[in-house]
């Protein structure tokens, strides 16, 4: 059985004070919440206070980006060694990066390995443009996207998928139940094409993309959906708290 996971990606937004705050709300609920794997992934400068603030907690803490290398004259970046005492999880690639960062395939397989290698969990996010998506090329970015990005060896060591089409982020405009399912679905066959069975039923796939506490049943009573990587609404206490709660329901 592969446990939901639900992530709360803050992106540029919080300041300290407003992080320790919106953690301090959702805590006392979501401890009470069983069967699913809860995250949340604050701007860099919240973790250490927040890492403090969960201290004893079963809630894990998340970054949102890191560097390949652990040490040197790389400024204004977070190494991975910087993270490894402060949370558990890392996401990796997400479309922001690839679209205003210009992160290729190759980078972004530098950061998943160095974060395995200090025993950190990547979220791999992978997805497609709107002009992509209506043209039919969604399963052949997907796969040129898994495949430049991720390594057998990687899956063993718990890497997480998400799905995120990158005509819904922050749109408004999420996939439907169904067309997450059939593409998340079509995203464990490439797995299992290119490393097996085995590994492909044993990752997590998330879906992401203006994910709310309205649409998230839609998403989690899919058979292949593993969870949620939500953006707008993890800053919501009540709307969080709600998302968690029916993935539990459900799952």
């Amino acid at each position: 059985m592969r446990i939901p996971l639900i992530a709360g990606n803050w992106k540029m937004n919080t300041t300290l004070s407003e992080a320790i705050e919106l953690v301090s709300q959702m805590r006392p609920e979501l401890e009470k919440i069983g069967n699913v794997d809860r995250v949340i992934c604050p701007p860099f400068v919240s973790l250490a206070a927040l890492k403090e603030l969960l201290e004893g907690s079963s809630i894990k803490l998340g970054a949102q980006n890191l560097y390949f290398e652990t040490r040197g004259a790389y400024t204004g970046e977070i190494s991975p060694l910087m993270l490894a005492d402060l949370c558990d999880y890392v996401i990796i690639g997400h479309s922001e990066r690839r679209q205003y960062f210009n992160e290729s395939g190759e980078l972004i397989n530098k950061k998943v390995k160095a974060a395995l290698k200090v025993g950190l969990t990547p979220v791999l996010c992978i997805g497609e443009g709107l002009a992509e998506n209506e043209a039919g090329k969604t399963e052949a970015v997907l796969a040129a996207q898994l495949d430049s990005s991720s390594e057998r060896e990687y899956y063993s060591g718990g890497l997480v998928l998400a799905y995120e089409p990158v005509w819904a982020i922050g749109t408004g405009k999420a996939a439907s139940g169904e067309q997450a399912n059939e593409t998340i679905g079509f995203i464990r066959q490439h797995i299992s094409r290119q490393h097996g069975q085995g590994t492909a039923q044993q990752v997590r796939i998330l879906y992401g993309g203006s994910v709310t506490a309205d649409n998230i049943a839609e998403f989690i009573n899919q058979p292949e959906i593993d969870g949620a990587l939500v953006g707008g609404a993890s800053l919501k206490a009540g709307d969080f708290l709600s998302i968690v709660k029916q993935t539990s329901e459900v799952k």
